[in-house]
């Protein structure tokens, strides 16, 4: 029995929900989202409540399904009434980014700028040169434009320079000893 599947998602006033054959629509002020409903779970709105109901329990898949879908619905209601935000830093002597149209430009230490073209559902803004923020109302998209990002230049251990995760702690290695006695 799904603990999270089984919690109803509470629909806030200016958010509008459709069911329509296969498909949840769930409309917002800042935008519009869409879902597959999975085989063997039903999806009902329920005075001002969606619930996800599982009709094969006994079904590993669908359990996993189960709780799935919910945390789906779930986001995309937070998506199209708050939306989502990710922010990265970059951190390291000359690393710097600039936004020129729909192409975020990245200076990492490489021999070249690296282009990042910018999905049109998103938004990204740079702050002082090294703060990146990305908004968007669909968390997967925000999440994966977010990780691009970072995996452009990674943190590393020893310095800890690199495109990071506002936040993010990076364990530092200690360096080479060198010739301590000599």
């Amino acid at each position: 029995m799904s603990r999270i599947g089984n919690k109803p998602i509470t629909i806030p006033k200016d958010v509008e929900v459709k069911i329509e054959d296969k498909r949840i629509v769930i409309k917002g002020p800042k935008g519009e989202l869409e879902e597959r409903i999975l085989p063997g779970i039903r999806v009902e709105v329920i005075e001002g409540l969606i619930k996800v109901i599982n009709d094969q329990p006994e079904d590993k898949q669908h359990r996993a399904w189960h709780g799935l879908l919910r945390s789906l619905l779930a986001n995309m209601v937070q998506g199209v009434t708050e939306g989502w935000k990710k922010e990265l830093e970059l951190v390291g002597v000359g690393y710097r980014a600039k936004l020129e149209g729909r192409k975020l430009i990245l200076s990492v230490g490489y021999s070249h700028n690296v282009e990042i073209e910018v999905p049109e559902d998103l938004e990204v803004k740079v702050d002082k040169n090294t703060q990146i923020t990305v908004q968007g109302i669909d968390k997967y998209k925000v999440g994966q434009l977010a990780a691009n990002i970072r995996a452009v230049r990674s943190p590393e251990p020893y310095k800890g320079k690199g495109i990071r995760y506002k936040g993010e702690i990076v364990r530092r290695k200690a360096g080479k000893a060198g010739k301590a006695g000599a």
